[in-house]
């Protein structure tokens, strides 16, 4: 029984948490995912929705469910199954399912294993296409009894999630032919919006609810059903594109946004799967919008244009794919608040956290629609424009840039500064706002050494240096536009907010930097991975981003699949916290990026083993979200954090700044260079070829081989004579 003591102990300070992902339950089938554009499918390993209490199933069209459930059945009964399988790309979701023992009167029937019913399933443009084959395999006839049993509920995702209403829209269903069915929903924003179900061949019997169909197959013989669900609500009629010329379309687009890519092979056939999927899981996520490709957050709470995490998996693909970050910057450069805005948290300059396009964004019940409460994603923005120019030398971007990078600028040390103490902070400026708005935004993740939580306005370590690097890396930038005068202005603040950081930050007492200064300028003298981010961003004094690193090492915090958000010696660490204590891939790989800006290249192969060998344990080697901080056991896995989004984005770039960061991977289009600064290779990696590598129109192709700490390198193809050299220092 809990003690009432212990319940007034940990929660009693916590303010109300109205986003919450709430944990109810465990689903009983695994989770499948697809997603294409704006649209994406959570479906069980059965490729069936709502078949099974628990998970977030359903057919969802930006921020809505359109369907709720489509569960397939035969004779009433559910199938057994074979295999569940997403294709290497994310393409394809193909099911391999048999019938039970069907009785009739305690008479055995149809013996099991003697139909194979194979589902495949994708999505595109709006729609989901969905191809049944039946065979079989007995030496007699089989009637075939099977049913589609389909509904939505037109859900907002953030009912989904569990948030309650109180009132919601009119859904009506409407047969139309004996083919199609389409559910229309009337929102309370008076918005219509319909879910088409298209079949093919005609059901025999078709409802507002049910599709039935009743066939005989011969011995050895087939039968296909197609099921087409469209949510675009536009006048395209996707029953008109068969389910072979959608595919062909869909691997067509998936193939030509792919090209022009670095790809990364390496000798071991496990990693290689990791980058695989990752890779995958990235192409995925990136949709096209009207500004370029936009890396949408995650599946299925995250499917959205998200600031920080568009902007830190654009950091971590730069080296591989700049055209990811190009499009990021102008995406958000076209959302930059241009005025205040209370309910939305929206100041001059600030850079979108979030955009939501549901019912509830629309009716103002929800804060989303174009949220700016985030303290870091502005200070990011402009170390991404700054990292882009110096990556690819595309002064043309910078040109479009400079406008939206001023303001960004005026925001950091105008409102972001409210105080004017030369620190950024944040305090959220309408109760429905995020209470915490670092990428810890969780309502417990900044709090003192006794457990109490830090009261506001907040100035987080990272961001400050998140701001340091961003002004030192645009005052280049702006010397590249003839700028010089406003380039050593910048980089003289940034000087100052150095020495002033280090003054108000460093703790002498846990030996690493405070989380946080809170609203009476007191430190929070908490161990915390962030203290990794100010070595990401260069502001630490170098022996004292050496103490970091040790301390970032130590059992506390290394748990052997990486390192835990908060140490374990901490009030409020809890391995099986979102914050407080679990393991976040992207967190780590922004740290050991850290580690490789300092030369601690120890630190990072331990680090990048960590995070491969919890990659090795992970359904379809996907690395999720964020897993839970219980120190790593002998011969077992991590343990899974329940609600974790997967597929995510930052998660999927993790392998890859970790690679650059073992590496050392720099790119000087100035001189047509690119370098590896104390390359190593980690001891699970023999040899690793990189093909594509690309600066300007020029591209090469480098093998790197591990030869105990050292590496060789090997020039296997370079067009446009690009010079490539290691460099130790």
């Amino acid at each position: 029984m809990f003690k009432q003591q212990t319940t007034a102990t940990l929660f009693e300070e916590l303010p109300e948490t109205p986003f919450y992902i709430p944990a109810t339950g465990s689903s009983t089938r695994p989770r499948r995912t697809l997603k294409y554009g704006d649209c994406f499918a959570v479906l069980d390993s059965h490729a069936d929705i709502g078949a099974t209490a628990g998970g977030p199933d359903g057919i969802f069209f930006q921020d809505t469910r359109h369907l709720s459930r489509l569960e397939m059945l035969l004779d009433g009964m559910q199938l057994l199954l074979l295999g569940s399988n997403v294709r290497d790309d994310n393409s394809i979701l193909t099911v391999d399912l048999t019938n039970p023992d069907i009785y009739l009167n305690g008479n055995l029937i149809l013996p099991k294993d003697m139909l194979h019913i194979v589902r495949t399933l994708f999505v595109w443009r709006g729609a989901v296409y969905h191809r049944l084959r039946l065979q079989n395999h007995s030496d007699r006839e089989i009637n075939v009894p099977l049913t589609f049993d389909f509904s939505s509920d037109f859900a907002d995702l953030f009912e989904v999630r569990g948030l309650q209403r109180a009132r919601r829209g009119v859904t009506i269903s409407e047969v139309s032919g004996n083919a199609k069915v389409t559910l229309i929903n009337r929102g309370l924003d008076d918005k219509r919006r319909h879910t088409a179900l298209l079949f093919e061949p005609s059901p025999t019997q078709l409802s507002s609810a049910t599709a039935s169909y009743e066939f005989s197959l011969p011995p050895r013989g087939s039968y296909s059903i197609f099921v087409t669900v469209d949510c675009t609500n536009n006048s395209v009629d996707h029953h008109s594109v068969p389910f072979r010329k959608g595919l062909r379309a869909a691997f067509q687009e998936h193939k030509t946004a792919s090209r022009g890519m670095a790809t990364v092979t390496t000798s071991n056939t496990i990693f290689n799967e990791v980058l695989c999927r990752s890779m995958a899981d990235l192409a995925m996520l990136t949709t096209t919008t009207a500004e370029g490709p936009y890396p949408y957050a995650g599946i299925p709470w995250y499917s959205t244009t998200f600031g920080r995490d568009g902007i830190v998996t654009a950091l971590q693909m730069l080296w591989c794919d700049p055209r990811i970050a190009k499009g990021v910057l102008r995406r958000l450069a076209a959302h930059q608040a241009k005025q205040f805005d209370t309910r939305a948290d929206a100041e001059p300059g600030k850079i979108l956290h979030e955009m939501r396009n549901g019912e509830m964004a629309a009716l103002h019940e929800i804060p989303f629609g174009l949220y700016y409460g985030s303290v870091d994603a502005t200070p990011l923005f402009v170390m991404l424009a700054g990292l882009y120019t110096e990556h690819t030398g595309d002064v043309e971007t910078l040109h479009e840039l400079w406008p939206y990078i001023e303001a960004a600028l005026g925001w950091i040390d105008g409102p972001g500064d409210s105080d004017r103490d030369g620190f950024v902070e944040y305090q959220r400026a309408d109760d429905m706002g995020l209470v915490n708005q670092g990428w810890k935004d969780s309502q417990d993740a900044i709090f003192h050494a006794d457990g109490s939580l830090a009261r506001g306005p907040i100035a987080l370590c990272e961001v400050q240096g998140y701001v340091f690097a961003a002004k030192r890396l645009v005052a280049r930038a702006a010397r590249r536009l003839g700028k010089h005068a406003r380039g050593d202005a910048l980089d003289a603040q940034a000087t100052r907010l150095a020495l002033q950081f280090e003054s108000a930050f460093w703790c002498d007492d846990i030996g690493t930097y405070a989380l946080a200064l809170d609203g009476q300028k007191q430190p929070c003298r908490v161990r915390t991975s962030n203290a990794g981010h100010v070595l990401f961003s260069g502001i630490a004094a170098p022996e004292r981003a050496a103490a970091v690193m040790r301390d970032l090492m130590r059992p506390s915090f290394f748990s052997g699949w990486g390192i835990r958000t908060v140490a374990r010696e901490e009030r409020r660490y809890n391995p099986m916290s979102y914050h407080n204590g679990s393991v976040w891939p992207h967190d780590n790989s922004l740290i050991a990026a850290g580690f490789a800006r300092y030369g601690h290249k120890d630190a990072i192969d331990r680090v990048f083993k960590g995070l491969f060998d919890a990659a090795s344990y992970m359904d379809l080697r996907r690395l999720p979200e964020l897993y839970c901080g219980f120190q790593r056991g002998r011969e077992r896995g991590p343990t899974l954090y329940p609600v974790a989004c997967s597929p995510q984005a930052w998660a999927a770039g993790t392998p890859l700044l970790l690679l650059q960061a073992s590496l050392g991977l720099e790119f000087d289009p100035d001189q047509h260079e690119i370098l590896l600064r104390n390359p190593r290779l980690p001891q699970f990696l023999d040899e690793v070829t990189l093909r594509n590598l690309r600066l300007g129109h020029s591209a090469v192709d480098l093998m790197l081989r591990r030869h105990g700490t050292d590496v060789s390198l090997q020039v296997l193809r370079n067009e446009g004579q690009i010079r490539v050299a290691a460099v130790y220092s």
